[in-house]
């Protein structure tokens, strides 16, 4: 499943192309992955505002309402003395410079793990504010509705890494279950559910305490997940088994199973949270689960649909093709296609945000 671990030597410097977007104005990060960058473009014109760049193998985003920044994962492990030496501008000091990369006094998490890099970024500028090493590559990653807390999945080492956004560093390691895939918030921002794609559980996880409290069955391989508008329901993509399962939260029971047909991939709730809308990679299709009937529709998105994120108060949502370097946006309702927009490399986990 995890076919890109690599171990580069070196991380580039971040910069950033001049963003030109107006007060209120919508804006889509984009992380490329194997292009290094994250895109940002506005979905309702298919401009493109600029690019941020420097993030080696950048595969998870995550930004909040309530946070003034971005949080960008790395799906690749560095050697720490080469990507300090990388990354310093010839301008500043050492002190000045080790001040942006946050290394825990003692190592938080495995032992053994290697070093990957979670970028902090200013959302409104695209600027690094600090680099925090964790420990081995960052699959995806969730900010707490209060904007104060930050959680990777770690893949490859069974656990997610817990950041304090207010400080900057972080602050604990809590082992979850076999390959940890994605995480996700409710309104609770001390709880954040993570799906364990090895082992067919989802993980309740007291952010305070930095333990598991309970794990929920949840089919064969889960892995994106949300969370309904009253907290009392996760929706997760049983990826393989083409299967989106809604789960109780308070008793762990399974609700309803809805099947897809072929691998699914990404999925959100519209704004209303009345339908869910899925990334079927397999079947070369978007669909949408209508959560009052159960009623299933879909349209033609081609090809390979993957990551898929809700644009709030557009009635749309942006969805990454997993094997051409291109997102669609796609009408919620009619599912169907309002503008392709080019990009580089591969379109992963995505953010939408307004400009101040």
């Amino acid at each position: 499943m995890f076919r890109h671990l690599f171990r580069p030597t070196l991380v580039l410097a971040t910069a950033i192309l001049p963003m030109m977007a107006t007060a209120g104005e919508l804006r889509v990060f984009i992380p490329e992955g194997s292009a290094d960058t994250v895109r940002v473009v506005d979905p309702q014109t298919g401009k493109d505002l600029g690019r941020i760049e420097g993030i080696l193998a950048v595969h998870g985003l995550a930004g909040s309402p309530n946070s003034k920044y971005l949080v960008a994962g790395s799906y690749a492990e560095v050697d720490r003395d080469a990507a300090m030496a990388a990354v310093k501008p010839a301008d500043v000091s050492g002190d000045e410079h080790a001040a942006h990369h946050a290394k825990p006094a003692e190592r938080i998490g495995p032992q053994d793990a290697g070093i990957s890099l979670l970028s902090v970024l200013d959302a409104e500028t695209g600027t690094l504010v600090r680099r925090i090493e964790v420990p081995g590559v960052v699959h995806h990653v969730a900010i707490s509705p209060d904007g104060r807390t930050a959680v990777a999945t770690h893949p490859a080492n069974d656990g997610v890494s817990i950041v304090d956004l207010t400080s900057l560093e972080l602050v604990a390691w809590v082992p979850t279950g076999v390959m940890p895939n994605y995480a996700v918030f409710g309104t609770d921002p001390g709880v954040v559910y993570v799906s364990n794609a090895g082992n067919g559980t989802i993980s309740e996880v007291d952010l305070d305490r930095a333990i598991v409290r309970r794990n929920l069955l949840a089919g064969d391989e889960p892995e994106h997940l949300v969370i309904s508008p009253d907290s009392k329901r996760v929706l997760v993509a049983d990826a393989g088994n083409g299967t989106v399962i809604e789960l109780e939260i308070s008793s762990g029971q399974e609700l309803r199973r809805f099947e897809i047909g072929g691998e699914i991939h990404g999925l959100d709730l519209s704004e209303d949270g009345a339908r869910l809308l899925v990334a079927a990679k397999e079947s070369d299709r978007i669909v949408a689960i209508d959560l009052g009937t159960g009623g299933l529709e879909s349209a033609s998105l081609a090809p390979v649909p993957y990551h898929l994120t809700t644009i709030p108060g557009a009635d749309s949502v942006i969805v990454s093709s997993r094997d051409e370097p291109k997102v669609w946006v796609v009408d919620a309702t009619s599912l169907s296609v309002l503008r392709e927009i080019r990009i580089e490399g591969e379109g992963h986990q995505m953010v939408v945000r307004p400009a101040s």
